[in-house]
Formats: C-alpha cells, sequence, structure tokens
C-alpha cells in the first residue's frame, strides 16, 4: 500500500515537526515501511484548497499513485465543510483508505463519512470564530485609533491565479467565491497588467 501523508500549517512561521512526529509515530506502529510513504507538506491556510503540497497529493491521487492517506487531524485537510467533504468523498469513491491519524479515524465506509461531516463542520465553526475575533479586535483597535487597514500595495489573492481560473472558464462570480474576494477585486486583477 502507497501512503500520501498530508501536513498543514496555517502560516509560514509554524513548525510542522509535531505533527510529522505523530504521523511517524503511528506509520511505525502500524507497520507501515518508510519506502511507501510521500509526504506532502503545506504552511498555508486552509480556507480553500488551493495550496501546492494538497494540489501535488490530488494529482497523486487522480494518478492512482497512493493507495492511503493519514492526516495529523482532519482539519488540515480543510476548514471549510465543502471542501472537506468533497474531497474526503471523492477520495472515499476512489477506494483510498483515509485515517485521522491524533483522532484515530478511519474514514471508510458510511460511518466515517458522518464523523467526517461533523468534524469538518466544527473545523469551519473554528474558522469563522477566528474571523469574528479578528474582526471584533480590529473594530477595538479603531476606536482606539491605532488601526490603519492592510498596508498599502497588499493583495487579498494572487491576481495571477485570477486570470488562470478565467482561463479554466470560470464566472468572475465564481473565481471571487474560489478566492475569497469581491466580484469587483476579479475585475481588477483580471485587467491588471
Amino acid at each position: 500500500m502507497r501512503w500520501g501523508i498530508y501536513v498543514r500549517v496555517s502560516s509560514t512561521d509554524q513548525n510542522t515537526s509535531a505533527q510529522e512526529r505523530e504521523l511517524r509515530r503511528w506509520l511505525d506502529g502500524n507497520g507501515v515501511p518508510a519506502d511507501s510513504v510521500e509526504w506532502f507538506v503545506d504552511k498555508a491556510s486552509g480556507k480553500d484548497l488551493h495550496r501546492p503540497a494538497f494540489e501535488r497529493l490530488q494529482r497523486a491521487v487522480f494518478n492512482g499513485e497512493v493507495d492511503a492517506i493519514a492526516v495529523w487531524k482532519l482539519d488540515r485537510l480543510s476548514r471549510n465543510l465543502r471542501d472537506g467533504i468533497n474531497t474526503l468523498a471523492d477520495w472515499c469513491d476512489r477506494g483510498l483508505r483515509v485515517v485521522s491519524v491524533t483522532q484515530q479515524i478511519d474514514f471508510n465506509g458510511a460511518v466515517g463519512k458522518m464523523l467526517a461531516a461533523v468534524l469538518l463542520g466544527i473545523a469551519e465553526m473554528e474558522r469563522e470564530s477566528i474571523r469574528e475575533r479578528q474582526a471584533a479586535g480590529i473594530a477595538a483597535a479603531k476606536e482606539r485609533g491605532i488601526y490603519s487597514g492592510r498596508k498599502r500595495g497588499t493583495l487579498k489573492a494572487k491576481p495571477k491565479r485570477a486570470k488562470e481560473l478565467r482561463a479554466r472558464g470560470l464566472s468572475d462570480a465564481e473565481i471571487a467565491i474560489a478566492l475569497g474576494i469581491s466580484r469587483r477585486t476579479v475585475q481588477r486583477y483580471l485587467h491588471a497588467n
């Protein structure tokens, strides 16, 4: 059996070693040979699926290069309920074994899919809670006069990605949803040099 091991932290200044240590311990405990394992490591938000290592993992799944996937915790796949469930359902439909090591859950079968829906729903709620706390913090900082907004010249998404999605035939609204930006911003990105 060929394993794809997916690891994700939310930002580049975070360390993946804790997840990797637990995953290695699980692999060793289950007798998975090191030469049957490929690691996919992202340092990116879980708000969407546009992450380099995750996209490589998806290609490996599509090409039949992995038979099983292990994650430290299910929310490492996604903090978006729809994305997480669709991904997990696709993998299970392809016959892959999917395991969340710390939650000790094997997601194959109907019970596994139901548990995945619950856990991914909780992950999405956590993400929304983080956004609400961030908004409250910004509002408090504005009241104290110490918040000046996002630095000029920074972007919420990559204009190049908007152009790639347009080339695939997506509409402005679909691109906006995929990138988490407004339609107006999509239009600005598409018409930029």
